[in-house]
């Protein structure tokens, strides 16, 4: 196959693009160059700026691929000028969305559950606050220039190696380092991860067999608790962490930012955000390897000397200390009563 993808140095293109080369697939990698220009010598690298309708012309005029992968795109007028440049170039045109384009999570959306409404005037100012609008827009623009030929991959948190976000590495790190850990919530609270590795091989398989349409892709629901992503770190990790559970209400009273400050922790009213129905990308072949799995790849990332990303703000030790001793004092009072 012959693959074109748009982005394909960071993390879930990154994983894409050494997917394709290493079952033989000729690749073209077009990106500014900005972000490890050294990956993947084996691939074509064709320079340029996705914002830019000339850099995107210029590049592909003339080329055909089998199939665009499109994983960088983030607003509407980035993916109408790649399609504009690529309807007649390929013949599938896969796009990277997120479980975030849909509406309400009172209960497990599917695929044809509604979607965020289209943006205001005020895009500009609130791009960071509406994602998920933004995602939805773009898949929109996506199957309107590629009628029966696009495929639309929503995709819930991704986890894995070469993650800039940190969010499940943040968990791994926490845990190994041991001593007494705040645990959120309850150990029964359900969550929903996908290894980017097991994103891409799904996609090169979907790609091939000519797949088309809208896919969630995520773990199947109610396989995963938060208790079990901390016990698989512990256990891979060898390491000597003591798990307390602490009420998301005291959290919540405490002002702690459910995602921010506890990476992907939500609140008991969100828990449909982690009940994202994943059986359609399932029965076309989507696999999930073992929790450990990822952990330890993580783990091992984070013990070279150039893990990914820089972690963003989130829970400090001693923030945590502090929490931990007013949540044992007031339990301490409770059961004194």
């Amino acid at each position: 196959m012959r693959l074109l993808i748009l982005g394909g140095t960071r993390f879930a293109g990154r994983h894409l693009a050494a997917a394709a080369l290493d079952a033989g697939h000729e690749v073209t990698l077009f990106n500014r160059g900005l972000t490890h220009p050294g990956l993947f010598p084996r691939a074509e690298h064709l320079r340029g700026d996705r914002d830019s309708d000339g850099d995107l012309a210029a590049a592909l005029a003339g080329r055909q691929w089998d199939a665009v992968a499109d994983c960088c795109g983030y607003r509407p007028e980035q993916v109408a000028a790649a399609t504009r440049c690529l309807r007649g170039a390929v013949q599938r045109y896969f796009f990277l969305s997120t479980i975030s384009v849909y509406a309400d999570f009172a209960s497990g959306p599917d695929e044809s559950s509604p979607l965020e409404a289209p943006l205001g005037p005020d895009v500009e100012q609130r791009e960071d606050l509406r994602y998920g609008a933004l995602k939805a827009q773009c898949e929109a623009v996506v199957e309107e220039a590629m009628p029966g030929r696009a495929l639309i991959v929503r995709s819930g948190l991704l986890i894995g190696p070469h993650d800039r976000t940190q969010r499940f590495a943040w968990w791994v790190r926490r845990v190994a380092a041991g001593g007494e850990v705040l645990a959120p919530g309850r150990p029964g609270h359900p969550l929903q991860l996908l290894d980017a590795r097991d994103l891409a091989a799904w996609l090169l398989l979907a790609l091939a067999r000519g797949a088309a349409g809208r896919f969630n892709a995520t773990s199947p629901r109610g396989r995963l608790t938060f208790g079990g992503l901390l016990e698989t770190c512990r256990a891979v990790a060898a390491s000597t962490a003591r798990f307390t559970w602490v009420d998301g209400s005291f959290l919540a009273a405490n002002g702690v930012r459910p995602m921010d400050d506890l990476p992907l922790w939500l609140p008991e009213e969100a828990h449909g955000f982690y009940a994202v129905d994943a059986a359609r990308a399932a029965a076309a072949g989507l696999t999930v390897r073992p929790l450990a799995h990822s952990v330890r790849a993580v783990l091992a990332e984070l013990h070279s000397s150039q893990p990914a990303g820089v972690p963003s703000a989130r829970l400090p030790p001693e923030r945590e200390v502090e929490l931990l001793q007013s949540w044992h004092a007031r339990s301490a009072a409770a059961s004194s009563l």
